[in-house]
């Protein structure tokens, strides 16, 4: 907000606001959406797979955002009433506490699509072995270190956030896991179109095949929204450490509401992609309706 405020001066861009009820609208509609998929995870036994509680993690990581964001605009409007000061000891903690949150937010959606990546690999090229592989015990315990390390990494960041050797590691770790994650992907594809040629005369095969790929072409689709909804942020916090005085780096950060609510916008999209693209889990938000009516 400080940083917003001081871009106005040294450029000629206005800055543009989200309204607050758009942006509350948009946030509450994102936990709600995801708070659908953790229920119905948990309620439908059939749901009780690695890959659906990998699932679950992302969703998890998107209500963190959209709480985040939430949290940050009340606060911002208290600040605005006179009822917080910028500046004050508990305000500062707060601020800290905010920034932890987004940072395991961004941090959990990053190491989520990585496990889910991971899962959709070992299904497709190792999918009679899957099952020995890829435990229910043992995706509970990635899940666990996952989340353990992005909890500590968050804190870590958001008290050490001023300085540079923290604010670049960070930013870098960005851009670095969804290299990782589109060579994954490349592989992923080149091998599945191979082994597809060579499998094309056994229809089961084929078949589970299809299947398979099904689960890689929802996990490129996760991977573009997600990329689309968070970079501009990301961007915006690499031009507030490092250019903050260039006019076209403030005429950027003008738009800091609208890069914020995009985040949120992730939060949306990823629930409708999880019910479009599975059956199984249609049918549980279908019953879960039909039960509550």
């Amino acid at each position: 907000e400080n940083m917003s405020d001081f871009s106005l001066n040294i450029t000629d861009c206005s800055q543009v606001v989200v309204p607050e009820e758009v942006f509350f609208t948009v946030a509450a509609a994102g936990i709600l959406e995801n708070l659908l998929v953790l229920i119905a995870v948990i309620r439908n036994k059939n749901l009780h797979l690695p890959m659906y509680f990998f699932i679950c993690s992302l969703a998890i990581s998107d209500m963190l955002g959209s709480l985040y964001k939430t949290l940050e605009n009340i606060f911002i409007i208290l600040c605005k009433m006179g009822y917080l000061t910028r500046r004050g000891d508990f305000e500062k903690k707060l601020d800290d506490a905010m920034d932890s949150m987004f940072i395991l937010s961004l941090l959990g959606s990053i190491f989520s699509l990585l496990a889910i990546a991971a899962d959709r690999y070992i299904t497709i090229f190792y999918a009679l072995r899957y099952h020995n592989i890829m435990t229910l015990r043992r995706a509970l315990v990635i899940l666990a270190t996952i989340w353990t390390f992005c909890a500590g990494s968050s804190i870590a960041i958001a008290l050490f956030s001023y300085e540079a050797a923290t604010v670049i590691p960070f930013t870098i770790l960005f851009p670095l896991m969804m290299f990782f994650i589109l060579c994954l992907y490349v592989h992923m594809f080149l091998l599945a179109r191979s082994h597809a040629k060579k499998i094309a005369s056994l229809p089961t095969s084929t078949v589970h095949q299809r299947t398979n790929m099904k689960g890689a072409i929802t996990l490129t689709i996760f991977l573009g929204v997600f990329l689309c909804c968070w970079a501009p942020f990301v961007l915006h916090i690499l031009l507030a450490r490092f250019c903050p005085h260039n006019p076209y780096c403030a005429c950027y950060m003008s738009i800091f509401h609208v890069n914020g609510t995009l985040i949120m916008c992730n939060a949306i999209i990823d629930p409708m992609i999880f019910a479009f693209r599975s059956p199984e889990l249609r049918s549980t938000f279908k019953k879960m309706f039909c039960c509550a009516r």
